[in-house]
């Protein structure tokens, strides 16, 4: 579990003294709401896939495809700058914001009109005519979404983050329903869209209600000049992050242009993101960023690489492990989430969850703190970028669908390595530091180790299981559909396996002291206050028997 040591991530006190919540604190609340918002995603992926034929769901990634990543580009790092100018410029707060809202207005305006008026743009990139027919629309849910996005980086911001996991709660519960009813409903990438549509404009409406309560009247604090400062210091990180999300899914564009609707669903699944590690990562570095930035400018960098490698190890106690299980069991993952028509993507999947490892490195939130390094991230990406674009222009025509994914790894990897260096130098970062990453190293062995012994048990015994599940729920439910039953007998291969996996990793941790007391204090009060509220449960239904019973 990703929280932070009470003592080594202390509270600290703001430049106005004011109190404000630990570390721990705001990781657990986010982190809660993330599980919640997984669980909620979760769940659309496995309807689509049942609900659409392979062609539509390709239709279907491609068009939320360019929404996610237009709604990323277009902020143009204007949200996230809401850590800095929140934290740090107190009377600039309501300004702030009302040049975000501005910006993503005119930034996702701008690409609905231009869908509305050329159309044949999405057509071109994904050489499909029902993409022409649906960029309109995608383009309006682009306009929507990016407006709306900010509502969850605000309350964060904001040193609000209950506030935040109620954003997000009602953003992902809002997202799941609406969109499920439209491919259960209708079964139509154009349901799915219009859905999309309704859950922005409800999202819109909270953000605005929202931030005139914390900033009353904030849209008339706009000034042209604080526009200017804000731009200026938004653009080395925009252009930094837009070279980031290019990097990271540019080759879907290249796939999905060489490629059939039905192929590019299978590269689409096979690129499968872990959700929960994703929203892991971010949970822990949303909070970072205002509390490195304020060290920053006391120059306490001794903090700063504390927090960071404290960080560290709490990131690759749960990515570590779980990047070893789902490597191990990657076959059935893949089959029993998306059924067996998707079994071609496994070697894809194989090779893009090595970019869960590259998590652990906690870069950005110190990257955000220092101005020349956000420049020098810039030049970087721009470098990286253009040598990615080479290599997938060349890749295309020569290598398979894993080759395209795999050019996506080696470049993030050199991105990793040269971006670590560069900050472990600015934090003077010295060898009698690494002693901070002992626990890292601890893990990734255990890890290895519990991957190991795991899967001489999964390749011996994943066809007994799945076999023994399947006739099992056969001969209980006889009429239960083959689709359920292999999802059932998938899930009860994956969990046996991951009850043989997870003690020995637990066990191997404990053994050398990777885990410290607070952590386990942690899981065992969660425990502790599970099983009392189970208890309780049954005694109140038991009281409720007796007085029934009297009665």
């Amino acid at each position: 579990m990703v929280k932070t040591d009470a003592n080594n991530l202390s509270e600290k006190t703001a430049p106005n003294e004011e109190k404000i919540a630990s570390l721990k604190s705001q990781s657990t609340w986010l982190l809660f709401a993330k599980i919640f918002g997984f669980a909620c995603a979760s769940m659309l992926p496995l309807l689509i896939i049942r609900y659409f034929d392979r062609a539509q769901v390709g239709l279907y990634r491609q068009s939320f495809q360019v929404v996610s990543n237009a709604a990323a580009i277009l902020s143009f790092g204007f949200a996230m700058s809401a850590y800095y100018y929140l934290a740090r410029e107190r009377e600039n707060r309501p300004a702030a914001m009302a040049n975000i809202l501005l910006f993503h207005f005119f930034t996702g305006g701008t690409v609905c009109f231009l869908l509305l008026l050329f159309p044949q743009i999405l057509g071109w990139i994904f050489n499909s005519a029902e993409m022409t027919a649906l960029a309109p629309l995608v383009g309006f849910v682009v306009w929507i979404w990016i407006f709306s996005s900010i509502l969850e980086t605000v309350a964060v911001a904001n040193r609000e983050p209950k506030t935040a996991t109620a954003f997000i709660i009602f953003a992902q519960l809002g997202k799941a329903v609406l969109m499920a009813l439209g491919v259960i409903v209708f079964q139509t990438v154009e349901a799915s869209l219009y859905a999309a549509v309704i859950q922005g404009s409800l999202q819109t409406i909270v953000l605005l209600v929202y931030l005139n309560r914390r900033f009353p009247r904030f849209w008339l604090a706009f000034n042209f000049k604080f526009f200017r400062a804000h731009f200026a210091y938004a653009v080395p990180f925009g252009l930094a992050g837009i070279l980031w999300i290019l990097m990271s899914d540019i080759h879907n564009y290249f796939v999905g242009h060489k490629f059939s609707d039905a192929d590019y669903a299978i590269y689409a699944y096979g690129c499968f993101e872990v959700p929960l590690i994703a929203s892991l990562w971010e949970s822990v570095t949303s909070v970072l960023i205002p509390r490195m930035t304020e060290l920053q400018s006391r120059n306490d960098r001794r903090e700063m690489i504390r927090l960071t490698t404290r960080a560290m190890q709490k990131l690759a106690f749960v990515i570590f492990p779980v990047y070893a299980f789902l490597f191990v069991t990657a076959e059935t993952f893949i089959t029993t989430l998306f059924t067996a028509d998707y079994l071609a993507s496994v070697p894809i999947y194989r090779i893009n969850l090595t970019l869960l490892l590259f998590l652990v490195l906690v870069t950005d939130p110190i990257v955000r703190s220092y101005t020349e390094l956000g420049r020098f991230m810039l030049k970087l990406r721009i470098f990286l970028f253009a040598g990615m674009l080479a290599a997938l222009y060349f890749g295309i025509n020569h290598f398979s669908m894993s080759g395209m994914v795999g050019i996506v790894v080696v470049v993030t990897l050199v991105e990793k390595i040269i971006s670590e260096t560069i900050v472990i130098k600015k934090l003077n970062f010295s060898r009698q530091d690494l002693y901070l990453l002992k626990d890292v190293g601890k893990t990734a062995v255990a890890s290895i180790l519990a991957g190991i012994i795991a899967f001489a048990f999964y390749f011996a015994t994943k066809e007994t299981i799945f076999s023994a599940a399947q006739n099992l729920l056969h001969s209980i439910v006889p009429q239960l559909k083959n689709g359920l039953v292999n999802f059932a007998a998938g899930g009860t291969t994956l969990l046996v396996t991951f009850l043989v996996f997870a003690p020995i990793y637990l066990f191997i941790m404990n053994l050398w002291n990777a885990i410290d007391e607070e952590d386990k204090n942690f899981f065992k009060n969660i425990i502790t206050n599970l099983f009392a509220k189970i208890g309780g449960f049954f005694k109140s239904n038991k009281s409720a028997e007796r007085a029934a019973l009297s009665d």
